[in-house]
């Protein structure tokens, strides 16, 4: 009798150590399950938040009224411009002085050049269908180049050189705020990215599906070594 209880014992000694080692060996296993899950909900999580806050109430397409575009851009807080009067090239930081640069989270890139004479706030997007190279053109095409100055929409041009863009390009513009200089508020979501110009109450939006404009401006015949224009 004395031996079957200690044979009992024994067998739950060894039982009790399996278990204890099975569960070290799960232990072992269980930061990396939960690192996995932690990691692929928190970046989800962080850009599900984004998307829904500006998804819910999405940029405003072509054809809608202008006082529309404008609250949508203004619905969204002010963020501090000072931080975007600097563009980046690689490790080199140029100060723009009262020029603006930003980048959208979808890469379009926009700076403003006053202080060499353009009163125009200058995208380069990123377009699905850019506007064709027109005949007798000379430079260098850039078919996603948007020249917005409020009294006219340029979509596409030539260039000798990358002008205002060999700066570099300007900080993030996150989702959720817009952004205040001279003339222009603009705000983007992941879609689209919306400008409004106060002094010629037009506006614009800038999204891989194409360029539209808002307001008074309507498309003509664009001069030469222009693809698309649009004049109010």
């Amino acid at each position: 009798m004395r031996i079957a209880v200690l044979l009992t014992a024994s067998l739950l000694v060894a039982g009790c150590s399996g278990a204890t080692g099975g569960q070290a060996r799960q232990t072992q296993l269980t930061p990396i399950t939960p690192s996995r899950t932690a990691t692929s909900s928190s970046a989800p999580t962080s850009a599900t938040s984004s998307t829904t806050a500006t998804s819910a109430v999405p940029a405003p397409v072509a054809g809608v009224p202008i006082a529309e575009a404008i609250a949508w851009i203004e619905a969204a807080p002010p963020i501090d411009a000072a931080q975007y009067h600097i563009a980046l090239r690689g490790s080199v930081t140029t100060e723009l002085g009262d020029d603006v640069a930003f980048t959208t989270p979808s890469g379009t890139n926009c700076m403003t050049d006053a202080k060499h004479g353009s009163p125009a706030l200058a995208c380069l997007v990123e377009l699905t269908n850019p506007p064709p190279r027109p005949a007798d053109t000379y430079g260098q095409w850039k078919g996603g180049w948007v020249d917005f100055d409020g009294s006219t929409i340029q979509v596409g041009s030539a260039h000798g050189d990358p002008g205002r863009f060999a700066y570099g390009q300007g900080r993030e513009l996150p989702y959720d705020v817009s952004l205040s200089f001279g003339n222009y508020r603009c705000r983007t979501d992941s879609s689209a990215l919306l400008c409004v110009n106060y002094a010629r109450q037009s506006a614009v939006r800038l999204a891989a599906d194409g360029v539209d404009a808002f307001a008074c401006a309507r498309q003509v015949t664009p001069p030469a070594g222009i693809g698309v224009q649009y004049v109010c």
